[in-house]
């Protein structure tokens, strides 16, 4: 066999192994999964009005979930990735990543057993928490086929980029707690981005940190393309945001992961 034969035999083995695992313990992924829930049922039910008539709308509570939605789905990704740091670290210190060196596999097929299967489980969640805003009252407006297909991509994209920082962040971290905590900024960074309210509407000395981060202009992005608004700049951000955080996270990670005696 080839050696491109052989990678793709052994990443593929490694995804099969990592999806086992989360069926097998689904208590993390569904904890994860629980945070952008809980925060869409709260915005919407109890601060619903109150939100959108601060962002000029009135007392519109549909109106609210479809803002609200967008950096919902994304902030979804950030939580689900959690996991993923989680589960490489469990690895690295549990002693299975010293067996597989052994082992006659392709070097790179635990990492990316791990990127794929996270992208998998992300794109999931995404669909259940996007079920549970559709059943609450979230409707797309003016988007086609291909602004759905677009929203896709972006989605893939930017579960790719996040999954590519957490490999890092897992592999850095001395066990499974540190792992967590160290990738707590991912699902901070939404509570400081247009999420919830518009950049505008912050103060001053909050913008910038808002402004300048990758989920803004990922979830202004996917904000025009569901609902049809203009997207500007923002596609162009967020997809520069999107390679630029995956080609980190890759050389940090592979840097990583072959230096490691672990």
């Amino acid at each position: 066999m080839s050696s491109l034969s052989l990678a793709v035999r052994d990443s593929s083995t490694m995804l099969r192994r990592n999806l086992l695992h989360a069926r097998r313990y689904p208590s993390l992924t569904l904890n994860l999964l629980l945070t952008p829930i809980m925060l869409l049922l709260l915005f919407v039910y109890v601060f619903g009005d109150t939100m959108s008539a601060g962002i000029g709308g009135g007392p519109d509570r549909s109106r609210y979930i479809a803002y609200l939605v967008p950096g919902l789905l994304l902030m979804t990704i950030g939580s689900t990735v959690i996991g993923t740091a989680v589960s490489v670290s469990t690895d690295m210190t549990e002693g299975i990543i010293a067996r597989f060196r052994t082992m006659a596999i392709h070097r790179g097929s635990v990492l990316v057993g791990h990127v794929v299967g996270s992208v998998l489980q992300s794109v999931a969640s995404v669909i259940l928490v996007g079920a549970v805003a559709v059943a609450i009252g979230f409707r797309s407006t003016g988007a086609g086929v291909l602004e759905w297909l677009a929203a896709l991509g972006l989605l893939v994209l930017f579960a790719t980029a996040l999954t590519w920082i957490a490999v890092g962040m897992g592999l850095v971290s001395p066990n499974a707690e540190a792992a967590s905590n160290n990738a707590m900024p991912l699902i901070l960074l939404p509570l400081l981005s247009s999420a919830f309210v518009p950049v505008d509407a912050m103060p001053g000395w909050l913008q910038p940190i808002a402004e300048y981060q990758p989920f803004t202009p990922a979830i202004e992005t996917l904000r025009g393309l569901l609902l049809g608004s203009g997207i500007g700049h923002n596609g162009w951000l967020a997809v520069l945001w999107c390679l630029g955080l995956a080609v980190l996270g890759y050389f940090w990670s592979t840097a990583k992961f072959n230096r490691d005696p672990r």
